[in-house]
This record gives C-alpha cells, structure tokens and sequence, in this order.
C-alpha cells in the first residue's frame, strides 16, 4: 500500500509537469497570437492612415484641378456622347457672355453655339467632329468665332472624343486657344517684311535710274565734240545726282531715327526767309506742270523763331513735293500757316498744305506715315520717291513737340496738316515801311483770277495801311480804272483768261499816267514774258508764290523811297568771292576729291596746298605754319585721321596753331560727326558732296575778300 502512495505521487508530478509545459506552450501561444494581433492593428491603423492621407491628396488634387479650370485662359467644354454640356471653364462664360453654368447645362453644343456662331458654322463644324468620331481620333484646327458680339477672335480648336471599353463613344472635349494676339503679330511681321521688300525693290529702282542717267549722259558727253550737247548731259547728270543725293539722305535719316540718333539743333531764323528758300525749292516742279501755288503766311506769326529751319524745311519740302507730284496739271496748291497761342514766348504754329490731287483713301491714310511704306504699291512705281519722307517727316514734328495728320478722300485732294512748337526769337532789326510817306492816300489795285490771291492782297493791303481793289480780270480791271480813276500802283497777273496780264498792262500804259507802277506777278519764268512785259510798261516782275515782305517791299521800293525793311537789304554785301593772296591747306586723300576741290575753287583766285593724309598735314603747317590762313581737313584718311591730325596741330607750339580756321570737309554728316569735329579743335563743317555755295559761305567767313574783284559763284 505503501508503493500506491508514491506512484500516484510521481504521477501527479509527471502530469503537473505536463501541465506546465502544456501552459508554456500555450502562453507562447497567445504571445504570438497578441504579437500577430498587435500587428494586425497596426496595419490596420496604417491603412487607415494611408487612405486618409490618399483621400486628402485626391482632395487635393480636385481643388488643384478644379482652380487650373477655373483660372485656365482656353476654353474647355465637356460633352456627354449625345453632344450636350457636361461641364465648361468660367473663361467661356465670361467670353460668350452666360451669367452661370447652369443655364446651358444639359444644352446641345448645336444649341448654345448657334446662338452666337450662326447655324452655317455650326453645321460644318457638327460634321467635322462627327468625322473625328467616327475615325476615333483627335482633331485640330483653327477658325474665327465672334462669342461676344463685335469682338471676333482666332482660336486653336482641339477635339478629342473619348472612347470606352464597355461601349463605343462615351463623351468628348473641346478646347479653344485664343490665338488672335499671335496671328495679328504674324501678320504684322509678314507686312513688315513685305513692305521692307518692296522698300529694297522701290530703293533699287530710285538709286539705279539717277546712276543709269548719270553714266548715261556721261557716256553721251564724252563721246560729243557739241559744247552744248555736253552742257545739256551735265545739267542732267547734276539733276540726277542731285535725286540720288536725297535718297541717301531719307536713307540716312530714316536710319538715324531707327537708331534713336535723330536730333534737332536750334538757331534762330527768319522765318518768311525759310519759307521762300523752301519755295525756290519746288518753284520748277510747280511750273513744270503749270500748276497754281499759293503761299498764306499768319500775320501774327513772329518775324523770328528759334528752331531747327533745315529739318522744318525738310518737313514742309516732302509735304508740298508729294502734293506737286500727285496732283495733275493745272491743279491747285496751297501752303497755309498760322498762329494756333503763344504762352511765354513759346508758339504753336500750325501747317497746312492742301492739294487738289488723287487723294487718299482711309484705308491708306493709316499706313502714311510707317517706314517704308506708299499709299500703295503702284504709287512709287507711277510716281518715284522712297516711301521714308512721311515717316522722317513724322519724327521731325514729334520732336518739335507737334503732330501730323491727314485729311483726304480718293479724289478729292488731300490736305496734309502738321503743328509745332517753337520759341519766338529776338528781333535784330523793325521791319516797316517809310514814316515819312501818307501811306493812307496810297491806291492799289490787284488784278488776277484767283479769288485766293485776290483775299491775299486784301489781306497785305490792310496789314500795311493802304487801300486796295480787287479785279478778276482784264476787262473788270478796266471798268474800276473807269469807275474809280487811276491807281498809284498795280499787281497784275499775267496768264488770265481773255485779256492777259500784258495786254492789260499796255491799255493803262496807253490811256493813263506814266507815273503808275506796273508790277507782273507770275509763276512763269520772267525771262519768257520779259520783253513782252517791258515793251507794254511793266515797270518789276514778282514771281508766285508771293510773300508779304515782297510785296511790301515792290511798294516802298517805287512809292517810299528810303524805306528799310531789313538789315540785309539796308547795309548789302557785296560777295566777290574772290580771295586773292589767302593760301588754304587742303588735306585730302582721295586723289578725285582733291581735284574736284581745286577746280571748284580755281575762280576764288585761292592759293592751294594739298596734303594727302594727316601726318603729311602736320608737317607742312609745321613747315610753314604762317603761310596758311586756312585748312580744310578731311576725316577720314590712313596713317592719321583728321581728329588727330587737329590735335596734333592745335598742340603745336608755333605761330597760329591755336587759332587757324580748321573746317572739316567730310562725308560724316550726322550731328555727332559735327559735335566730334568741334570737340577735336575744328572751326566749322561742310558736307560732302559739296556744295560750292556752302563752300563759299565758309570762305567768307574765315577769310577776307579782295574788294573791286567780282568772281562768279555763290
């Protein structure tokens, strides 16, 4: 029994034993089981994380989207499969002008775009998307909808339908690029381009016709023993270098104004003087096709201004040139000015020149003044000319603080305006007529068939004081003779109609006093009609157009003897140019340009050296430096330049170095060209080509002339 005991013990044991490994077993168990579940957890709570975190970018990327769709500048349309709409960006609200999406949601693209488009487009367009639909491809293309109204724009048109698996079209979308902006520039650089072509075509032509009548005549006189028939080429080839000239300087000028270079100098002028040497100008080209000119000058516009009278001329010149050359013959021309204020001494002036020429239609009036560009493209081809003068004309006024401006019709003439601002300069000297003559008690009479020129010597007639009478003819004069008695001085035009200028003339000196003064008025060369006129009793001849001082001046002239309208007429200089025991320096290093200078100035009678570089120039006036009274100094020559070459002499430590004339005889003619010369030590500038009048000027200037000699020239 004892044995019983012990067994069950050690069975007891054995199984406890069990039980605790079984419990090891199991806690392990449930170890990696709360482990697992652990895990699990934390996946779990990592994918819930990560759906969150997808769900908030997804978010994110809508709001993204919904804004690029918002605020994207192009047009974009959904559409379901049956062509309605989905869904479209603000930009075609805004465009077509719907207040809200909601108003043409669920509406047919045919329906919402018929409105605006018309049912033509929008059947043509139905087809072509039907087509892109069919074929399941995209399609682009561009076109001009007006979805505003009155505001029609270019738009890049993308389609692309869009195809499921499940079925065989499922919906589509529209995108418009809004291409106006670009396609307008396009056409602007093309234009550009097109009208630089035709610039380079038309400036080929302007420059090869004056070079083809230079070498020809040229050909011409050398092989002709005719003293005349060589003086008949050369007066060609000066007429054709004279053209080819100014195209170089619209060419030059326009490329100045290109490059911001284009400014004014300011002097002061005279400026009825600039009027009628801008006039002299033109004169021929006037009586070349028998036109009719009148000048009209504000009687308040000051005698003298401060201003740039060259580029102002340059200005004036185009202006009255073109409405000469595009006006037929025996058609009007008229040049007005006038005095808009003045404030401060500062006056608007204002310029009107009116023609009775082609005219020129609006669409062309826009293009006028762009560089490069005519009326039209027949225009320089029909009538010449380098398509800049209205463009540097433009530029020349907007410096001078104006604008310009045309008024015209095709075929009713044209009439070009332009404004500038000048300061009123000072007076050197009084313009008047004589005190010591009754001028009250002075009868005019004024004869011509232009009632224009008839209100203009009304007009000059009161501005001096004296009393005028205005005939429109031979016959009506003679019947005022009759009616009124005789008059102190008569203006008759010479081409009336029915009794002419020298016929009338004859009948007053055949039945009136010989003490009246016949004065002919004309834009005919005087030498035509002079013996005529004198063998009737003209006493003067005016050429047209007239100006007021002339007239003022024809009166005191035979009526107020001792009158003084001018410094230049009351103490006149008599130019001899003749400079006999002066020596010049002429410094030079084209050999051509050298003889050209000597043989233009052989009659000034001038002593010339020449020097053909500026190191030779330094040397000879260091040689002798008190044998020259003068140096002409070309700029641009090898070894040493002509700056330098001045320096250099300026520097020299001999007699007259620091104080020669130096004037710089240069084809570098643009103002800094002018100011670089000044600034090296030079006196003074002449342009090349030269111009022998210019030359003789400077001479004058800087050298003393030998009284009781008379050399023909400038």
């Amino acid at each position: 029994m004892a044995e019983n005991p012990r067994q069950e013990t050690e069975i007891l044991r054995q199984q406890l034993e069990a039980l605790q490994k079984e419990n090891i077993k199991l806690s392990r168990q449930l170890n990696r089981l709360q482990n697992t579940l652990d895990r699990n957890k934390a996946v779990a709570a990592s994918m819930d994380n990560i759906n969150s975190m997808r769900e908030v970018e997804k978010q994110k990327q809508e709001r993204y989207l919904q804004l690029l769709l918002e605020n994207s500048p192009d047009i974009i349309i959904l559409f379901d499969q049956d062509g309605r709409f989905v869904y479209c960006t603000t930009a075609f609200l805004e465009r077509a002008r719907i207040a809200g999406f909601g108003l043409i949601n669920g509406r047919l693209f045919s329906e919402v775009f018929g409105a605006f488009a018309g049912r033509e487009w929008v059947d043509k367009i139905k087809d072509m998307l039907a087509a892109a639909i069919r074929d399941k491809r995209p399609l682009t293309f561009e076109d001009t909808i007006d979805m505003s109204g009155g505001d029609p724009r270019k738009y890049m048109i993308h389609f692309t339908p869009m195809h499921r698996a499940d079925i065989n079209f499922h919906s589509s979308v529209m995108m418009f690029h809004d291409i106006t902006e670009i396609r307008n520039a396009q056409e602007r650089a093309e234009q550009a381009n097109m009208a630089k072509s035709d610039f380079l075509s038309n400036m080929s032509h302007e420059i090869r016709t004056p070079m083809n009548a230079i070498i020809g005549m040229t050909t011409i006189a050398k092989a002709s023993a005719d003293v005349e028939k060589k003086n008949y080429c050369l007066d060609k080839i000066e007429n054709a270098s004279t053209h080819l000239l100014g195209v170089i300087n619209d060419i030059l000028d326009m490329s100045k104004i290109e490059a911001n270079k284009f400014d004014l100098s300011f002097i002061n002028f005279n400026f009825e003087d600039m009027l009628r040497k801008m006039v002299n100008v033109i004169n021929f080209r006037v009586e070349e096709k028998r036109q009719h000119f009148i000048v009209n000058i504000d009687k308040n516009i000051p005698r003298i201004l401060v201003g740039d009278d060259q580029r102002l001329s340059q200005v004036i010149t185009n202006l009255l040139s073109n409405a000469v050359k595009f006006t037929p013959e025996r058609g009007a021309v008229r040049l007005d000015t006038s005095l808009l204020h003045e404030e401060n001494g500062l006056c608007a002036i204002q310029f009107t020149v009116t023609d009775t020429g082609i005219g020129v239609s609006r669409e062309q009036q826009a293009r006028l003044f762009t560089s490069f560009q005519q009326a039209e493209s027949g225009t320089a081809r029909k009538f010449g000319g380098t398509g800049l003068g209205l463009a540097i004309s433009k530029r020349i006024v907007e410096l001078m603080g104006g604008k310009i401006w045309v008024e015209s019709e095709t075929g009713e003439g044209s009439k070009f305006i332009f404004t500038i601002q000048a300061r009123r300069g000072e007076e050197e000297y009084r313009a008047g007529l004589n005190p010591g003559v009754n001028w009250n008690s002075i009868r005019m009479l004024a004869v011509d068939d232009a009632p224009e020129i008839r209100e203009y010597f009304l007009d000059i007639a009161q501005r001096i004081g004296i009393t005028c009478d205005v005939a429109a003819g031979g016959e009506d004069a003679c019947a005022q003779i009759d009616r009124n008695g005789d008059y102190d001085i008569y203006f008759i035009d010479w081409n009336m109609p029915g009794m002419d200028g020298i016929e009338l003339s004859r009948r007053i000196r055949s039945k009136r006093s010989d003490k009246a003064i016949i004065i002919m008025i004309s834009a005919t060369e005087w030498g035509i009609i002079e013996d005529r006129a004198k063998n009737a009793g003209v006493d003067k001849f005016l050429p047209k157009p007239l100006f007021p001082s002339d007239i003022s001046n024809c009166i005191s002239e035979y009526l107020g003897a001792g009158t003084i309208l001018s410094k230049e007429e009351a103490e006149p200089e008599k130019h001899n140019n003749c400079f006999a025991g002066c020596t010049i320096l002429l410094v030079e290093d084209v050999k051509i340009n050298r003889e050209i200078v000597l043989a233009l100035l052989r009659p000034t009678l001038l002593a010339i050296d020449c020097a053909e570089n500026g190191v030779e120039a330094v040397n000879i006036f260091k040689a002798a430096p008190e044998k020259y009274d003068m140096i002409f100094m070309d700029v641009q020559m090898p070894e040493m330049d002509g700056y330098e070459a001045t320096r250099s002499i300026r520097a020299l430590d001999a007699p007259g170095a620091r104080s020669i004339p130096i004037v710089a005889m240069t084809a570098n003619v643009f103002r800094e060209d002018i100011e670089k010369c000044l600034a090296a030590g030079m006196n003074d500038h002449v342009g090349k080509p030269l111009d022998i009048k210019n030359v003789l000027v400077t001479l004058r200037k800087y050298l003393p002339q030998v009284p009781g000699l008379s050399i023909k020239g400038g």
